[in-house]
């Protein structure tokens, strides 16, 4: 396969990914797009990694999962805390939530 057709897919990926953290209001989604645009970063790195003939990509690639699951978790509670205040996970009202 060619590179062309990993950076389209990470393009398309990546927008949609961006459409979702801007047009969504609901908390599980908007992280499910930021997920989208981490797995675009993803097949970008493993992309340039497999043409160069390197592993530095796939190592940067696993630093991203990682992170990712980190944000995966601090990201749920947020919203179950969301949740539990305000019995929605509609952003909008989440700086309300201040101490």
């Amino acid at each position: 396969m060619l590179l062309n057709q990993f950076l389209l897919l990470a393009a398309a990926l990546f927008a949609i990914g961006v459409y979702g953290v801007l047009a969504r209001r609901n908390g599980v989604l908007v992280l499910m797009s930021i997920e989208l645009i981490l797995n675009a970063v993803n097949i970008n790195l493993v992309a340039f990694s497999a043409v160069r003939a390197t592993v530095g990509g796939e190592i940067f690639a696993l630093f991203i999962i990682a992170v990712a699951a980190a944000e995966v978790g601090v990201g749920l509670a947020m919203v179950l805390l969301l949740y539990r205040n305000r019995r929605s996970i509609d952003l909008a009202g989440i700086d309300q939530l201040r101490g």
